[in-house]
């Protein structure tokens, strides 16, 4: 016999299926773990105030995560980021097979990347790190971000001229990074 009612078990399978992603999309953003879930159990809580007005035709996960952006800068607004990437991030970068200076040399690289994005305005940050590090279409990211396609497109295209800018790396590189 079930206990439960049908909101409830809509809850919990949102919960189940979307955490990971809420939880990944925040950690790119505050950097600790702590905070991290902190901030995905409110954005859950959110999710569950704002369920009766969900509208079914715009995608559940756009809506999730659009819900975990606006925590995030809530809490933003209470705080200022200083970490953006967790060190797992950059740990698939690294393997057992590569070289002690290898290893520092990305671990630089990732600290170079980290300062240049906090030097990005925030809204520039948001359109890299959904593109470039959670890998979201220009339509997934419009959707969280609540842009135009076109928006998506221009921002992340002056995101990467700033980066390249503030990193000094060549622009064909970035460009052929990209589109790969």
């Amino acid at each position: 016999m079930n206990h439960y009612s049908d909101e409830e078990q809509r809850i919990a399978q949102i919960y189940d299926r979307y955490y990971l992603d809420v939880y990944r999309f925040i950690m790119c953003f505050t950097g600790h773990k702590s905070e991290a879930e902190d901030l995905t159990q409110e954005t859950f809580i959110q999710v569950l105030k704002s369920l009766p007005t969900y509208n079914s035709s715009y995608p559940l996960k756009s809506w999730v995560l659009s819900i975990a952006k606006h925590v995030t800068i809530d809490q933003h607004r209470q705080r200022k980021f200083y970490h953006l990437f967790k060190d797992s991030y950059f740990q698939q970068l690294i393997s057992s097979e590569r070289s002690p200076s290898q290893w520092m040399e990305i671990k630089t690289e990732r600290q170079m990347v980290e300062k240049a994005l906090l030097k990005v305005k925030p809204t520039y940050r948001a359109v890299f790190i959904l593109r470039a590090i959670n890998e979201l279409s220009i339509k997934e990211t419009a959707e969280v971000l609540g842009y135009s396609e076109s928006k998506v497109k221009v921002t992340y295209l002056r995101v990467i001229k700033k980066l390249q800018t503030l990193l000094h790396i060549e622009w064909e590189e970035w460009k052929h990074e990209s589109t790969n």
